[in-house]
């Protein structure tokens, strides 16, 4: 059954949920729409979004130092250099950072690839930054986020902020098949991951062979409190209700991405955003 508890190790877990993600690069280096990055001045809609949101606190990214966490195939790390930043992408799939590698290569762009679990990230890059991003389906993949949090915290620079937006830990507890807002999973820990097991993925019409992968729910609170217990001041929290993806199929395209109907789409947020500072 999709998103039942299992009572599985974290290296158990991780691994199955790597190989699920090595098949995923091919598919989505096809349906991520690359050739889009052919023109120097896009862009993908994620990073358009998020720069929107940071311009308070850094109306510009040129010339900072920027470490962009799971950064998967390269296209919102490329639009972070083309906002002028200089960029570190990490990722734990080998696939994913030829893949960006090659993205990056193809622009003539530069940037620094570090092959490493989040969780170790501190270990394994070097120097620190003004700023540490992350942003769209990343935390779920991981058990501890008071390890993740302290990550962000050492990778940062005095003064330095981090940024991370994902879908929201409400909309995660809903049934993506239900014909209205109906709760399904947990939306509190219990110390299980969720099992899934799909042949598909959110982006790209092919199949996979690793079906199976395992995501952890963290409500708001563990979120916030993770970065609060690691140093960090929460600078703001926003929540909101379009996606970048359509989570589920009653889901309706709107400016930005997907939202429910609108006579629910008041009812449940889709997303949060946390800005947060290492103090000076």
């Amino acid at each position: 059954m999709a998103g039942e508890d299992a009572a599985v190790e974290w290296h158990e877990a991780r691994e199955a949920n790597l190989a699920n993600w090595e098949e995923r690069v091919a598919l989505h280096e096809k349906a991520y729409g690359l050739e889009a990055y052919d023109d120097p001045t896009h862009l993908s809609d994620v990073v358009r979004h998020d720069l929107a949101a940071l311009e308070r606190f850094l109306p510009s990214l040129a010339g900072l130092d920027v470490c962009h966490l799971q950064c998967h195939i390269g296209t919102d790390t490329l639009s972070l250099a083309r906002a002028g930043a200089t960029v570190t992408g990490v990722d734990f799939s080998p696939e994913a950072l030829a893949a960006a590698a090659r993205l990056f290569e193809r622009q003539a762009a530069d940037a620094t690839w570090v092959h490493s679990d989040v969780l170790e990230a501190r270990a394994a890059v070097t120097g620190d930054f003004d700023l540490v991003y992350t942003s769209i389906g990343t935390i779920c993949w991981l058990a501890d986020l008071d390890r993740w949090a302290a990550q962000i915290a050492g990778l940062l620079r005095a003064g330095g902020l981090f940024y991370i937006r994902d879908g929201h830990p409400a909309l995660y507890s809903l049934d993506e098949n239900a014909e209205g807002l109906e709760i399904r999973y947990r939306y509190f820990p219990n110390g299980q991951a969720q099992q899934w097991d799909e042949e598909t993925t959110y982006a790209g019409d092919g199949t996979l062979a690793s079906t199976r992968t395992y995501e952890w729910p963290h409500p708001l609170s563990e979120v916030v409190n993770a970065l609060i217990g690691a140093g960090l001041q929460i600078l703001r929290l926003d929540e909101d209700t379009t996606l970048p993806w359509r989570f589920s199929d009653r889901m309706v395209e709107v400016p930005g991405g997907y939202a429910w109907p609108e006579d629910e789409r008041d009812r449940v947020p889709s997303t949060f955003t946390v800005v947060a500072r290492k103090p000076a």
